[in-house]
């Protein structure tokens, strides 16, 4: 896992994320899938669904096909120095780059057949935007719920970029099937988080640590809905980590570390991970993420 050791002093590049959540046999399970190892944003890594936001996504035809008013987006997300239109954007591409990445379709009444028809539009060179408005499909952004912001330290630990990335979880419809899209990402699964953390810990799979965060924290629900429904009543945490170097080690800290800013903790899990090993890990080890 080689280290960025650039500052970097751009603005950080508005995104979207997507936590896909189901009940499986193991209890709760969340969707990851492998980027290709050629693309410069986490390479070879796992990862939710997502991407940058896209002047489309905030565009009126597209607003209009929203299934909740943009106002009420807006509120939703919890940042009321953000232009409305540009809030509900963010509702916006989190559905697009989770049709895109793993074929499942947020639309009204939207099923595997419809999901399988738009993909075929998009593999014939239309994009999300002209998909709806060819279909007539209502975008349910009331399916995804924000859940947390990561905005990358200026220097970064895995990339030579930052992102200011707004999280969402969502259940997967339960008559859709998430795939990888053989394009921007080669791999895809299902695990429990904790399964997943220890396929990371084991070497089998590589993460970033929002990633490896967000799992810590979905390791201690049993369903989709104990992840959902708190996320419908608050506002998204803003996570906002910090870095430094502690004997040639690479150390991210996050609210509620005596090293961050914030002393107050926003999730559960560990307030810190080092990087040794070649990869980021509790300074507890591998119980540290569930302690």
């Amino acid at each position: 896992m080689q280290l960025n050791h650039q500052e970097i002093d751009t603005p950080p590049r508005p995104a979207a994320s997507v936590v896909l959540l189901r009940d499986g046999p193991r209890g709760l399970e969340v969707f990851l899938l492998k980027r290709h190892g050629d693309s410069d944003v986490l390479g070879g890594l796992y990862v939710f669904p997502g991407g940058k936001l896209d002047r489309d996504d905030s565009a009126a035809p597209t607003l209009q096909r929203l299934d909740t008013p943009v106002a009420a987006l807006h509120q939703a997300l919890g940042e009321p120095e953000l232009e409305e239109h540009i809030a509900a954007g963010f509702f916006v591409a989190a559905c697009r780059e989770t049709f895109e990445e793993s074929g499942v379709l947020f639309t009204q009444g939207a099923d595997a057949v419809q999901a399988k028809e738009a993909a075929a539009l998009m593999h014939g060179g239309l994009d999300f935007a002209q998909i709806i408005q060819r279909l007539d499909l209502t975008i349910t952004a009331s399916r995804i719920a924000p859940w947390s912001r990561w905005v990358t330290p200026r220097k970064p630990s895995l990339m030579n970029r930052r992102f200011d990335v707004r999280f969402f979880a969502a259940a997967v419809p339960g008559d859709q099937a998430a795939s990888h899209d053989n394009y921007e990402t080669t791999e895809s699964v299902w695990l429990t988080p904790r399964a997943a953390l220890e396929q990371y810990w084991d070497g089998q799979i590589g993460m970033a640590p929002p990633q490896l965060m967000s799992l810590a924290e979905l390791s201690r629900h049993a369903t989709a809905a104990e992840v959902l429904d708190p996320a419908r009543r608050r506002w998204p945490r803003v996570i906002l980590p910090n870095s430094f170097e502690h004997e040639e080690q690479r150390v991210l800290v996050y609210p509620g570390d005596e090293r961050h800013e914030t002393r107050e903790r926003m999730m559960p899990g560990p307030t810190r991970l080092i990087h040794r090993n070649n990869r980021f890990e509790p300074l507890s080890g591998f119980e540290g993420f569930f302690a």
